[in-house]
């Protein structure tokens, strides 16, 4: 009998294109690997129907859904309205308790707003937001993977990420989470698979880690 194939949508962070999963490789005698984009969203658009669009880009039924940063946040909404059989955050957070202190400050005085984020199209100013690190010798790489310069995107993004109030996660979850990542620090996060020396861009730079152990988590 030919063994069941897994079929694993994968959603990239905030701004950044499926691209920034072009190293991460599954045996395809058990998985299929489908990639989900970022689309601009509408004016005043809720997350539950930000993700109600998305879905309709999910065509197998109880699929796994892995997402990173944001992509991590936007795959657990998706999970409240369709079946799915596995949820995998990488580098994101689960609960609004593991928000860092400055985004729930932001939720509070909405400071968030004052952000000079019509400044997008500086590519260093965005890496800074969507991966939490200063980059120069890296800026050309950061120029390929990061595909959205929407002033609307990013300001919609960054209020759904400081207005996230999840505060109870699924059963079927799983954390991975780098123990140097400067956008959410590990100091809040609490049941995780620790990456030794993972930055919030370990799925880009630690592709041979999640290449060893995804297999392994998604079917356990």
């Amino acid at each position: 009998m030919q063994e069941q194939i897994t079929h694993v949508y994968f959603m990239p962070g905030m701004a950044a294109s499926h691209s920034i999963f072009e190293f991460i490789k599954l045996p395809e005698d058990k998985f299929r690997m489908h990639f989900l984009d970022w689309i601009i969203p509408k004016k005043g658009q809720s997350l539950e129907e930000y993700a109600k669009e998305i879905i309709k880009n999910i065509t197998h039924r109880n699929p796994v859904l892995l997402g990173v940063s944001l992509g991590g946040i936007l795959v657990q909404e998706i999970g409240k309205l369709i079946a799915v059989k596995k949820i995998i955050v990488v580098s994101s957070v689960k609960l609004k308790s593991e928000l860092p202190k400055r985004m729930l400050f932001a939720r509070y005085t909405q400071v968030h707003k004052l952000l000079p984020t019509g400044l997008i199209n500086n590519v260093e100013l965005l890496a800074k937001y969507a991966f939490g690190e200063t980059v120069v010798k890296r800026l050309e790489l950061y120029e390929k993977y990061l595909s959205i310069r929407d002033k609307q995107y990013i300001d919609w993004c960054i209020h759904q990420m400081v207005n996230w109030s999840q505060d109870q996660y699924p059963e079927n979850l799983v954390h991975i989470h780098g123990e140097k990542d400067a956008v959410f620090p590990i100091i809040n996060i609490k049941n995780c698979i620790t990456v030794k020396n993972g930055t919030h861009t370990m799925i880009i730079h630690r592709a041979k880690w999640f290449n060893e152990h995804l297999p392994t988590i998604i079917l356990d």
